[in-house]
């Protein structure tokens, strides 16, 4: 892999007004939560979805089938990438992100009112994926431009801080999710649930999209691309100049994402299924668990973040990065030795091993990866470096380890692929410079990815 060199100019910008930047971390991370709030619905119930709308002859098939969908709606994401990342930096990130959350609310609100397949056939199904193909496609624009939104309107020594929110937004959404799901099944019961109650969960992604809408029409674009209208040095072809001038950084944010999507998405939308499926544990104890990982990981993101403007982002990612290539065995195992005595405080105890170095990279992402590109073509090369890895590896992740867990009958793989993606992971996080407290406006290159850059700190006010 080449070198990065970073190059940074002289100026030290005035950081915006702090109810500019609340407004605008609000705005973000409301689409952001509203995109994993669908993950944390589909996660939550995918046995019962799997029945409704492919007509699965067992909680095991039901599941995969919808594992399944998850895996090929992903597809779609890097074609939404490579559609709304460059035109938010031709046209400005806040258009871009207003018609994004639209789509994703949408599109997750009308699948709550689609005929099942005892109603449609096999209809219902074409109709749920196609659904779920546009709320890829438009999420394909969403995290990179609610990331880049944020890191451009932050003071840089808070950069940590502020991004960090953008991530509690992703936790709360599938809190969200999950929680309603729990909620109406303890309220209705599985039957009914399954008769009509897995509307109730996809019906309220309406309201949110609503109030998202509203939040994000009220946003001015970033101080960063209003200058770049300005100077007029808003690029004419953003797509051509990433392909040409920054391909390697894309290379850099798939190699780190990697890590991100696999612990997110086994973590986030597989765990709960193998608790019951493969280790056996019944009734709503698993779902509590996740939930309260999920609580916890909430309470100390922010926290993390903070750190990090402290510290540097490598120092966290490393630790992470080790920590995945550690506990992903014991936890595994801890988890399924808790199914012989039905110890839940032992089942839990699995679960946060996985959840401490998941939330430690979760709490810099926002931070690290916009700093990766510059200003002209930030929202592009971080929204295709991010929905290329997610299509690849976090898509899949869910219906790839349920798959190998039933075919080989090892409930080690989920630990298996966890180390395997921080493997991957290590080799970009040990040659990403170190950009805590630099300025977004002072990087104006980054064309390959390397060793540390002598990089000039930016002023306290920025």
């Amino acid at each position: 892999m080449a070198e990065e060199a970073l190059q940074v100019d002289g100026d030290a910008p005035a950081e915006a007004p702090p109810h500019e930047i609340r407004k605008a971390v609000a705005g973000s991370a409301m689409g952001n939560c509203i995109e994993w709030y669908d993950f944390g619905v589909f996660g939550f119930m995918p046995a019962i979805l799997g029945q409704v709308f492919f007509n699965a002859g067992s909680l095991e098939e039901g599941a995969l089938a919808t594992f399944a969908v998850l895996a090929i709606t992903f597809v779609v994401r890097p074609f939404g990438s490579f559609v709304f990342g460059p035109l938010g930096d031709k046209i400005g990130r806040q258009r871009v992100l207003a018609l994004t959350i639209i789509l994703m609310s949408g599109s997750t609100f009308v699948i709550g009112l689609l005929p099942s397949w005892e109603t449609m056939g096999p209809a219902s199904a074409v109709l749920m994926i196609l659904l779920r193909g546009v709320q890829g496609f438009s999420a394909g624009g969403e995290y990179g431009g609610a990331a880049t939104f944020i890191a451009e309107y932050a003071p840089a020594r808070k950069r940590g801080f502020w991004g960090s929110w953008l991530e509690f937004g992703t936790l709360t959404g599938f809190a969200m999710g999950a929680g309603f799901v729990t909620l109406f099944t303890v309220i209705l019961g599985d039957d009914t649930m399954r008769e009509w109650g897995w509307r109730l969960p996809f019906l309220i992604a309406g309201p949110l999209g609503l109030v998202g809408l509203w939040l994000r029409m009220k946003l001015e674009d970033t101080p960063l691309f209003v200058e770049l209208e300005k100077k007029q040095k808003v690029e004419k072809s953003p797509l051509k100049a990433l392909l040409t001038k920054h391909w390697t950084s894309i290379l850099h944010v798939i190699g780190i994402v990697v890590l991100i999507n696999v612990a997110n998405y086994i973590v986030i939308t597989y765990l709960e299924t193998y608790l019951k499926d493969v280790v056996g544990f019944t009734g709503h104890t698993p779902l509590l668990i996740i939930l309260g990982a999920v609580l916890g990981m909430l309470i100390v993101i922010v926290p993390f973040g903070t750190l990090s403007d402290r510290i540097g982002r490598k120092p966290i990612l490393i630790t992470c990065c080790a920590l995945f290539l550690a506990l992903p065995i014991p936890a595994f195992s801890i988890m399924e030795a808790a199914k012989d005595d039905r110890n839940w405080l032992q089942l839990a105890l699995g679960v946060v091993m996985i959840a401490i170095p998941l939330v430690m990279i979760l709490s810099v992402l926002a931070a690290t990866l916009p700093a990766m590109f510059p200003t002209p073509e930030r929202y592009g090369g971080f929204s295709i470096g991010y929905s290329v890895s997610t299509a690849a590896f976090g898509g899949t992740a869910s219906y790839v380890v349920s798959s190998l867990v039933s075919a080989t009958g090892n409930n080690l793989w989920p630990a298996f692929y966890l180390m395997g993606a921080a493997a991957i992971a290590a080799v970009p996080i040990l040659l990403l410079p170190e950009t805590s407290g630099v300025s977004l406006r002072r990087i104006i290159n980054s064309r390959t990815v390397g060793t540390d850059p002598q990089v000039q700190p930016a002023p306290a006010t920025t």
